[in-house]
This record gives structure tokens, sequence and C-alpha cells, in this order.
């Protein structure tokens, strides 16, 4: 196999994670579908159970941080064909500013 090939079945096997394809999974994603997936489950439990047995807060505060996002992608993404408004992007402002707050307050303020 010579590299033209190669790099062909490399291009067809990354496509699905080209930007696009992304942003259109995600805006037709569920919340319910997201949280009840087997993968994302197993991650999420391990990196809690990591973070807990560890007391690593780092850990425990960008597992908050990514779930928040989440969240927050899932409802201040305009459906697809939608522009982008104002008032499409108040949820995601606010959430955005409740995470980070938590995370410096966390991260930064409290002490152990």
């Amino acid at each position: 196999m010579d590299k033209g090939q190669l790099a062909e079945k490399a291009t067809e096997a990354l496509r699905p994670f080209e930007t696009a394809n992304l942003m259109n999974t995600i805006q037709n994603l569920t919340l319910k579908q997201i949280f009840t997936h087997p993968t994302f489950l197993i991650i999420v439990t391990a990196v809690f159970f990591f973070g807990v047995i560890k007391r690593s807060k780092t850990v425990l505060l960008t597992l908050f941080a990514l779930i928040g996002f989440i969240v927050i992608a899932r409802f201040a993404m305009p459906a697809p064909g939608e522009e982008l408004s104002m008032k499409s992007m108040l949820p995601f402002v606010g959430g955005g500013v409740v995470i980070g707050s938590v995370i410096i307050y966390f991260a930064l303020i409290k002490s152990d």
C-alpha cells in the first residue's frame, strides 16, 4: 500500500470527525441520548471515581465543566438552518459565566 492510498483511507476514516459533521451531530442529539450512551457513562463514572479517590479538585472541576458545556451547547446552539442571534447567545453566555465562576471559586478562592 503506497502513501497515497494510506492517505485516502485515513481521510475517509476521519471524515465523520469533521467540524461540520460534529456540529450537526451535537445539534441533533438530545440530552437523554447523550447521558444514556454507555460509553459516555463509563468514561464519566471512571473519571468521577478517579477524582473522588484521589481527591482531585482539578479532575472534578474538569468533569463539571465538560458536562456543563455539553448542556449549554445543546441549549444554546441554534437549529440547523437558523442564524445565530443574540437571543440564542444569552444561555451560552450565562451558562459560561456560571461555569467559569464555579471553577474560579473552587480552584482559586476556596482553600482546602
